[in-house]
């Protein structure tokens, strides 16, 4: 007899009132009292906060490259955008990311224009996140939208989840890159890339 496969539906998003309680549980856990003059509006603070962190959540990067440009007099040389600082928190410990990106693509027949790919960074940024997830997400999005001949990410991002707690090493940041296409299969395209952001050592 076939196993019948049970999907998880996404889990219900609590009322304001509930992530404010969560905050306030959360003060009394680490031994503080919630009542008290600096803590009394932090839970609502706190709840407005995440709101603003994770608004990626509720955002779709698709739409920021569905408008493009043709009209670009045959142009179809890489495109690079460098030093797209962003911050996102890690999922492991809900602490800090922060970091810079930079993307570039070879056009193919069309180009978005470059705010949007800063917006692409900063919506999967407003997740919670792993960054190698994040690199290749930003750069699948890509891939998959504009439908380019390459497209290259790299990310330098310093998590505050090591610098802040357990190990405690300050200074140290993680380098993440994902190379489609011509990117990928073209040393030369890669170096390319790679001397324009002015990393040559991947």
């Amino acid at each position: 007899m076939a196993k019948k496969i049970l999907r998880k539906s996404k889990p219900r998003r609590p009322s304001r009132k509930k992530a404010e309680q969560a905050v306030e549980t959360l003060l009394l856990w680490a031994g503080e009292d919630p009542r008290r003059e600096g803590l009394i509006d932090t839970p609502a603070r706190v709840a407005a906060a995440y709101e603003d962190w994770f608004s990626g959540s509720r955002d779709d990067p698709v739409k920021f490259l569905e408008r493009t440009f043709e009209e670009v007099e045959g142009y179809d040389e890489m495109i690079v955008l460098r030093d797209i600082t962003f911050e996102s928190h890690c999922e492991h410990h809900m602490a800090p990311i922060i970091g810079v990106a930079h993307v570039g693509y070879l056009p193919s027949n069309k180009v978005v224009g470059i705010s949007k790919l800063a917006r692409v960074v900063e919506t999967f940024a407003r997740r919670f996140q792993v960054q190698e997830k994040m690199t290749a997400q930003i750069a699948n999005c890509i891939k998959d939208v504009l439908k380019p001949r390459g497209v290259g990410v790299v990310i330098d991002a310093s998590h505050q989840c090591m610098t802040t707690r357990g190990i405690h090493k300050s200074g140290v940041s993680m380098v993440t890159s994902q190379m489609l296409g011509a990117f990928r299969k073209d040393a030369r395209t890669r170096a390319e890339f790679l001397t324009m952001i002015g990393n040559k050592t991947l």
